[in-house]
């Protein structure tokens, strides 16, 4: 039985044109020996078939070739997504001093003073003013004096709440955009000192807006 470590020497010894036919070689002195030809005459003879099927390694794939340096620092940076602000709750509201309507995000606003003839009670007969259910809230001997003049209703002070109604998304979509043209002209026009506010209430309108 031929051993492993022979075949390898065999494969050493053979090259390349190792698929073949190779002899042992025994001497009359009992010596052995391995050739790729017959042996001598005198010599006994042994003949080995070898085997070259063995599948050839693969070649190593080739390794990813880097990006160049500039390439990396030019890559741009993954801008981070901006901040989605859902709808602000706006309200439309009208003072009840002048009927004037004006926008708040408070609904329910405080009540508050105002001289009563800028109602225009001043301008009403002071029958009406003073008559049944005491509109100014003067005294009957104060009427029966003659003493009640318009001054002295426009001086007098009343409790006055201005009323307010919840705008509908598309109003309030509508209302953004004019606060955001607002503050667009307000910052063209703002020094660069007061800026920083204005660029502030620009970035909120702007993340309200995505909304609309």
């Amino acid at each position: 039985m031929i051993r492993l470590g022979t075949l390898l020497l065999l494969a050493g010894l053979a090259g390349p044109a190792l698929a073949g036919t190779a002899y042992q070689c025994t001497g009359a002195d009992g010596r052995t020996s391995f050739q790729d030809k017959p042996c001598a005459p005198g010599q006994r003879q042994q003949t080995l078939q070898l085997d070259d099927s063995q599948p050839a390694m693969p070649a190593p794939a080739p390794a990813p070739s880097p990006l160049p340096q500039k390439d990396i620092d030019t890559a741009p940076p993954t801008p981070a997504p901006e901040p989605v602000t859902p709808l602000p709750v706006m309200y439309a509201c009208m003072r009840a001093t002048d009927g004037k309507t004006y926008l708040s995000e408070n609904g329910d606003p405080q009540p508050y003073q105002v001289p009563y003839g800028i109602l225009g009670a001043a301008q009403l007969p002071l029958s009406q003013v003073y008559g049944p259910g005491g509109g100014g809230g003067a005294s009957a001997p104060e009427l029966n004096r003659g003493n009640v003049t318009p001054g002295l209703i426009a001086r007098r002070y009343v409790w006055v709440q201005d009323t307010c109604r919840e705008l509908t998304p598309g109003e309030t979509c509508h209302a953004l955009r004019d606060a955001y043209d607002e503050i667009e002209t307000k910052l063209r026009r703002a020094f660069k000192s007061d800026q920083p506010p204005l660029e502030k209430r620009e970035a909120i309108l702007r993340a309200q807006l995505r909304n609309c």
